[in-house]
């Protein structure tokens, strides 16, 4: 029987059942695995599933029955593809699942950043409103989204559906990508930059794509766009960005995403915490819960089609 371990099912969520995978072999399920528990959790397996942990040259040699990696996401940077490919180990990620749920997140955030909502809700909750005797307030101001330009940093199925849905608000969207294609307006980086005034990125973290948003680039950026990151923390320069932030070299910046995570006590926006024109999630905007359901259910097709020696999601030959 095929033995199959999850390393980090709590990165799913406790609301996701995994009992889809127990007609496959016999299942072990950890809720997280630390760096000093993997080695010894993938000796025996024939299958190991997981998210964040890191399968590496280091912890890898002790797993002499592992034949394939299942990682539910779609990023799989955590995993040494070129240990996997020079012995043998298929490597399988899940594409498509988060699109509407990370663009929906990536909406979201923009669109609370933009008519600051956190302001409002706390003007009525605190009592202030009430106490006004005036039957609106309209500061901070906000602004529409018709007729604005909508930037998007990479062009894969999440960039598509968050232009699909700016154009749906009346705006402009341009778009940068490594190879400009003929269904969008691709421009280069730097107008990208000096042109939007939302810059929303969506871009898979690369050699190229590290910290491809740096001083540079945000000083070419209006002094009131709102930048949201919802693609790696690493993208672009977090210390840059969150100086920028403070020093009102940008209108507002949103974050799901961190090279580090969880966040950390050194991060560098610890510092902006205060700010109002702040939106920081946990990781999150992948995972509304039918994304989830899909992302498992993928992670079942491709172990089956894996042992009928079928060739599905594989990424280890990239």
């Amino acid at each position: 029987m095929k033995q199959i371990v999850v390393l980090d099912a709590g990165t799913l969520g406790e609301d996701i059942d995994l009992y889809l995978l127990d007609s496959l072999g016999s299942v072990t399920t950890y809720f997280s695995t630390s760096p000093e528990q993997t080695e010894e959790r993938i000796r025996d397996c024939h299958v190991a599933i997981l998210n964040k942990v890191k399968l590496t040259k280091e912890n890898l040699p002790s797993a002499n029955n592992l034949k394939l990696i299942c990682v539910t996401a779609t990023g799989y940077d955590n995993i040494d593809l070129e240990y996997c490919r020079e012995h043998g180990i298929a490597v399988c990620n899940v594409k498509g699942y988060s699109t509407y749920s990370v663009a929906q997140v990536t909406v979201t955030t923009v669109l609370s950043l933009l008519h600051h909502l956190p302001q409002y809700h706390e003007y009525v909750t605190s009592g202030q409103y009430t106490k006004s005797g005036i039957q609106n307030c309209l500061t901070p101001v906000f602004h529409e989204l018709y007729g604005k330009t909508w930037g998007i940093l990479g062009y894969g199925n999440i960039g598509k559906q968050v232009a699909r849905i700016a154009q749906s608000f009346g705006c402009r969207v341009l778009v940068h990508k490594q190879t400009p294609v003929d269904d969008a307006e691709c421009v280069s980086l730097e107008t990208l930059c000096k042109a939007s005034d939302i810059l929303t990125l969506h871009t898979p973290l690369t050699p190229k794509t590290k910290e491809i948003i740096g001083e540079r680039e945000l000083n070419l950026m209006k002094p009131t766009v709102v930048l949201v990151n919802a693609a790696r923390g690493a993208v672009w320069e977090e210390k840059a960005v969150a100086q920028a932030l403070k020093e009102g070299r940008i209108g507002g910046l949103g974050c799901d995403v961190y090279s580090v995570e969880p966040m950390q006590l050194h991060h560098p926006f610890q510092e902006i915490l205060h700010l109002p024109n702040l939106c920081l999630t946990p990781h999150m905007a992948w995972g509304a819960y039918e994304a989830r359901v899909r992302c498992m259910e993928e992670v079942k097709e491709n172990i089956l089609a894996f042992f009928k020696g079928e060739v599905r999601n594989r990424v280890e030959g990239v």
